[in-house]
């Protein structure tokens, strides 16, 4: 035999614990730890940078290294008062192809260096000299815009060496 009341009292005693149960789940997915939004946020810096001293006035490359101690990013484009145009290009068995963009891994690195990832200069303002520096503003998806000063050495300059 049920007592009155009986069935609604287990049913608002179930409804109570869906409730608790359901309130705890959401809490553990709605995170607001800062540890997780910094894995998720890209920390670059840009070393290495340099342009060899271009031997004709149209054209030029530009070198560095991205070093990333955080999150993924993308890098999008380049921009310089240097040229109208600014491409990103890799080198793959001796061959050279323009790319849209490159990956700058989470806690990785992304080289451009001669013989492979380099950037081409096109359309030049003028032919920088030895000794000048360029303005270079790098675009990356999540970091933004990244400004770096990109010193113009020797035609034959050499980083490992530093002639």
């Amino acid at each position: 035999m049920s007592r009155p009341g009986a069935p609604s009292r287990r049913l608002a005693g179930c409804a109570a614990l869906t409730a608790t149960a359901l309130a705890l789940a959401l809490a553990g997915c709605g995170s607001n730890d800062s540890s997780s939004d910094k894995a998720g946020k890209p920390e670059l810096k840009i070393t290495g940078a340099y342009m060899p001293a271009p031997v004709i006035d149209t054209m030029a490359a530009g070198f560095f290294t991205v070093t990333n101690s955080g999150g993924a990013d993308t890098l999008t484009s380049v921009t310089s008062d240097l040229a109208s145009d600014v491409t990103l290009h890799s080198t793959k068995g001796g061959a050279m192809e323009e790319q849209k963009s490159f990956a700058v891994p989470a806690d990785g690195s992304l080289d451009f260096a001669s013989g492979g990832n380099h950037l081409m200069f096109e359309k030049l303002t003028h032919k920088p000299l030895e000794g000048e520096k360029v303005s270079v503003t790098l675009h990356f998806t999540k970091a933004g815009a990244v400004k770096v000063s990109m010193p113009v050495k020797s035609a034959t300059y050499n980083p490992k060496t530093g002639h």
